[in-house]
């Protein structure tokens, strides 16, 4: 799961630029050279240009939980690129043109697939439509093939028989068209397609590419 930064937050702080720009021309009912209206003038042009961004290109998130560690830890913020599968409509949220499909191993964002909450969570596409998952002992084959997965961890040594948990035994599942598989790094506490099954791509919200707080997390994610 993602906290976005944090979408409350951000409008609460849109709301205060826009009453602060408001306060300032209207109250002070400053001349248009006057260097504190220039100042408040530039920081809502600023906040304009960051929401129509962050509305149609780029969101930025905070970690809440350890699911993907170790590629992302508690409190990172990385950065999903909403363009690169494909445009949504901010407002109805309804698919408007594809560009791409997630492929194995991208990161991605997503809206909440169990439909609880209005949360981004964020899994890795570990098979895509047409493929087959199976877990064998924590094990993960895609196509019969065991994948070589240097980025997961496993917190416990551990194997739970398939009859109590799919957490480590999962049985082999093809997936079905419109769809893809998507599990945490950290697989023994993650919650993903083991337990909720495979995510419908029209919940897919974009790619995560790099970290970007804090300063010695810098990172491309990959």
């Amino acid at each position: 799961m993602t906290n976005g930064f944090s979408e409350t937050t951000y409008w609460i702080i849109f709301a205060a630029v826009m009453a602060s720009y408001a306060l300032v021309v209207m109250v002070f009912k400053l001349k248009k050279e006057h260097p504190v209206r220039d100042w408040a003038q530039a920081v809502f042009e600023a906040m304009l240009i960051a929401t129509f961004l962050r509305i149609t290109v780029v969101q930025t998130f905070a970690i809440p939980t350890p699911s993907m560690e170790n590629t992302m830890l508690v409190g990172d913020h990385p950065v999903a690129m909403k363009f690169y599968y494909g445009y949504y409509n901010p407002f109805t949220d309804k698919l408007i043109f594809d560009i791409n499909k997630p492929k194995r191993n991208e990161v991605v964002i997503m809206r909440d697939p169990t439909n609880r909450t209005n949360e981004m969570w964020i899994k890795r596409c570990v098979a895509v439509a047409g493929d087959t998952v199976e877990i064998k002992d924590k094990k993960l084959y895609v196509n019969n093939i065991r994948q070589e997965e240097a980025y997961v961890v496993h917190a416990s040594p551990l194997s739970i028989s398939g009859f109590f948990s799919p957490r480590d035994n999962f049985p082999l599942t093809t997936i079905p068209e419109g769809h893809i598989f998507v599990m945490g790094d950290n697989r023994d506490n993650s919650y993903d397609s083991r337990f909720w099954g495979p995510l419908p791509l029209k919940k897919v919200r974009g790619k995560a590419v790099f970290v970007y707080w804090p300063l010695n997390r810098i990172k491309a994610i990959n």
